[in-house]
């Protein structure tokens, strides 16, 4: 196929601004790929999740009989084996299931954490 002289500078152009207006959309524009839109997705579905569920954690420790010496116990130890503390404790297990959510129960070291 030949093309001729006049429209290979137009050709060229096109292919040009279609890949400048690529680079430009997936790096300032906001566009993603079908995986980058379906992993955020993802990840907020799991931080509402976490977010909803944490204070049922808080309610599960709050009604233990022994959770003043509980808080104190989280507070002594370091921040990073707070969240198996938690799930040891089996607050973080949610009713229905027969195992703790590890980001439920990082969330909830932290709300227990805040309480005095």
């Amino acid at each position: 196929m030949k093309i001729s002289p006049s429209l290979k500078p137009a050709l060229l152009g096109a292919l040009g601004g279609a890949v400048a207006l690529a680079i430009l959309g997936f790096t300032w524009g906001g566009w993603v790929t079908a995986g980058s839109a379906q992993r955020n997705a993802s990840n907020s579905a799991t931080s509402a999740v976490v977010a909803a569920l944490a204070p049922i954690c808080l309610v599960q420790f709050q009604e233990k009989s022994d959770n003043v010496l509980q808080l104190a116990a989280l507070k002594k130890i370091n921040s990073y084996d707070q969240t198996s503390f938690v799930e040891k404790a089996g607050w973080a297990t949610m009713p229905g299931n027969t195992e703790p959510s590890s980001g439920v129960a990082k969330a909830c070291a932290v709300l227990i954490g805040n309480l005095k």
